[in-house]
């Protein structure tokens, strides 16, 4: 079940006392799909990680349903990301030695013993509904496109509510972006999840339901057209 999301007055500050991020107030339904642009420095990637909980001790409050990030310790977060997000990543993080149905179960290794055959069926199925046919391929035939559905389908191997993306379609030609902005926002709508992607990809924001654009830490909003 997807999850909605609450922050308030988010602050990110970096070692030298320098502001990252500086987030009034933002509200996200459960099953939205929020887009997130803005120039590079400006503080997008430093939001994605805040709401996914890899920032230590920032001030405010992110709340995804009755959970607060940022009240919980590094190991709780990391509980709950284990549990309810799936990440997706620019450059792929795959194993090149592994197959493409090694890479997308590996949510499995970490998983009780029980859960983990279930988990590998399910990133067998995220692969064949993302059309990758060939599961025992090794990944380093795949081209960018298959690979980045690669990904997709490991960040959905264990059911997430929440789907975090960090640029996905920047290392993809346009027809295999397409491919993937229409599988991404395709498994957001069909399981129910809350999507919030990073991008510079203007096809990707249009997507969305909403965008938020980030200049230098702080939000200026626009709803997608």
């Amino acid at each position: 079940m997807a999850l909605a999301l609450s922050v308030s007055d988010l602050r990110v500050v970096a070692a030298g006392g320098r502001t990252l991020l500086d987030i009034p107030a933002l509200d996200l339904p459960p099953g939205a799909a929020l887009g997130i642009r803005g120039p590079s420095g400006a503080g997008k990637t430093t939001f994605l990680h805040a709401v996914a909980g890899l920032i230590d001790r920032p001030a405010g409050r992110i709340a995804w349903g009755d959970t607060d990030l940022a009240a919980l310790s590094a190991g709780a977060r990391a509980r709950f990301r284990a549990g309810n997000v799936g990440m997706i990543f620019q450059d792929f993080l795959l194993f090149d030695e592994l197959t493409a149905l090694d890479n997308a179960a590996i949510p499995a290794l970490f998983a009780p013993r029980g859960r983990r055959a279930g988990l590998r069926e399910a990133a067998r199925a995220n692969l064949a509904r993302l059309g990758l046919t060939d599961p025992g391929r090794d990944v380093s035939t795949f081209s960018g496109g298959e690979r980045q559905r690669v990904s997709v389908a490991r960040a959905l191997a264990n059911r997430p509510a929440i789907v975090l993306a960090d640029e996905p379609t920047a290392a993809l030609h346009r027809e295999a972006a397409d491919r993937l902005i229409a599988d991404l926002v395709s498994v957001a709508r069909d399981g129910n999840r809350t999507l919030v992607a990073v991008s510079h990809d203007p096809r990707l924001l249009d997507a969305m339901d909403r965008v938020l654009t980030i200049e230098d830490g702080r939000p200026a909003e626009r709803q997608a057209a």
